[in-house]
């Protein structure tokens, strides 16, 4: 597993140390105001699936690979609702380091 702090792009790096300590006010600040996403394909609203998957259900993300200059990872996912799954994730980043997009699904 890679240690968040030494995950190389540092909006990615900002995501999964937000996620990880359950720090809903440091992702929503991480995002652009029209960031969007999607989960195994399909849009979803960022807002509901964050709290759903994420925030309300203890969501935890150990990373296992990165690629793509740190905007691609492969995490062991974990959430009470699902249990543990391995998951790819994809981030598209605005020049200022603000998330605009992630994807997200299994790997």
């Amino acid at each position: 597993m890679i240690d968040p702090a030494q995950l190389t792009d540092p909006a990615v790096r900002a995501f999964v140390t937000a996620v990880n300590a359950g720090d809903q006010a440091a992702f929503h600040a991480l995002l652009t105001p029209d960031a969007t996403m999607s989960d195994d394909g399909s849009e979803r609203d960022l807002t509901q699936w964050a709290e759903r998957e994420i925030f309300s259900s203890n969501g935890h993300m150990s990373v296992e690979k990165e690629s793509d200059g740190g905007r691609a990872l492969i995490v062991s996912y974990r959430n009470d609702t699902w249990g543990e799954m391995r998951t790819a994730w994809r981030f598209d980043v605005t020049p200022d380091g603000r998330v605009s997009r992630f994807e997200t699904g299994q790997a």
